[in-house]
C-alpha cells in the first residue's frame, strides 16, 4: 500500500514542485492551498504524513496542527516555514509537530526527513506483546498513556506524542543521567536531523506541565554538560 501524503502550501509553484517530487518517489499525494482546505482534506483522507506550511490563508499551519492534534496524536507532521526564528520552531513543537524544515530547503534533506518521520511513526505503532500500565507518575504528576493527559493537582493538560515518549523514557530509568544525544535517539530515532536544542525546548514545556514550580524543577533535572535525569525524590 502506498504512503499517502497531504501537502498544504499556498505557493502554487512550490506546491506543484512538491507534488511532482513526492509522486515521483511513489507517494500518493493530495494537496491544499489554504489551511481550512488542508484541515478538511486531512479529515476526509486521513493521510499518513502531513507537510504543513506555517503561513497560509484561512487557517495558519499552527491552527491546522492544533486541530489535528486534538484527535490525532500519531500522524507525522512536518512544518514548512520560511522563518528561521527559534520562537516559530518552538511553537510548532509545542503544538505537536514532529519536525520542521526551513525554506529554502534541499530536496535531499526533505526526502530524508520524510523517510525519518515515517520510520519513527511505524516503530511507534508497533504494539508490544506486553501492554504497559495505562498510568504512571513523574513526581507528583499523573500521566495517562491512553488519553495523553497529565494531571497535576486539579490541573490537567494534554501531552504530545513526543512529550509522552520522553516521560516514558525518564520513568523507565529513574535517577539515571541520560545524555542529550541518548534522549534524542530514544525519543526521535537515530536518524533524526534536529539539534539538542529541540530536546531542551521539549523539556522546558514538560516542566511547565509536571513540575509544581517549573522555574525550580524537582523531578526533571538538568545535569550540566551532559543531559537530564528523572529524580524520583519521594514520588510514587
Amino acid at each position: 500500500m502506498s504512503v499517502r501524503v497531504l501537502i498544504a502550501e499556498d505557493d502554487a509553484n512550490l506546491r506543484q514542485g512538491l507534488i511532482d517530487l513526492l509522486e515521483g518517489e511513489g507517494y500518493e499525494v493530495s494537496s491544499a492551498e489554504d489551511g481550512q482546505q488542508a484541515l478538511d482534506c486531512f479529515r476526509k483522507e486521513t493521510p499518513d504524513l502531513v507537510l504543513l506550511d506555517v503561513m497560509m490563508p484561512e487557517l495558519s499551519g499552527y491552527d491546522v496542527c492544533r486541530e489535528i492534534r486534538k484527535n490525532d496524536s500519531h500522524t507525522p507532521i512536518i512544518m514548512l516555514t520560511a522563518k528561521g526564528e527559534e520562537i516559530d520552531k518552538v511553537v510548532g513543537l509545542e503544538l505537536g509537530a514532529d519536525d520542521y524544515v526551513t525554506k529554502p530547503f534541499g530536496l535531499h534533506e526533505l526526502r530524508a526527513r520524510i523517510a525519518a518521520v515515517l520510520r519513527r511513526s511505524r516503530n511507534h505503532q508497533q504494539v508490544s506483546t506486553v501492554s504497559p500500565p495505562e498510568q504512571f507518575h513523574i513526581g507528583q504528576a499523573l500521566i495517562d498513556r491512553k488519553s495523553y493527559q497529565v494531571t497535576l493537582g486539579k490541573q490537567s493538560e494534554s501531552l504530545t506524542s513526543r512529550e509522552l515518549k520522553l516521560l516514558e523514557i525518564f520513568h523507565s530509568r529513574p535517577n539515571e543521567v541520560r545524555s542529550r544525544n541518548d534522549l534524542l535517539n530514544a525519543a526521535w530515532g537515530v536518524d533524526y536531523f534536529g539539534t539538542t536544542r529541540t530536546l531542551d525546548q521539549h523539556i522546558a514545556q514538560l516542566r511547565k506541565k509536571i513540575e509544581p514550580n517549573p522555574t525550580s524543577p524537582q523531578f526533571l533535572l538538568t545535569v550540566h554538560g551532559v543531559g537530564y535525569k528523572f529524580h524520583t525524590g519521594t514520588n510514587k
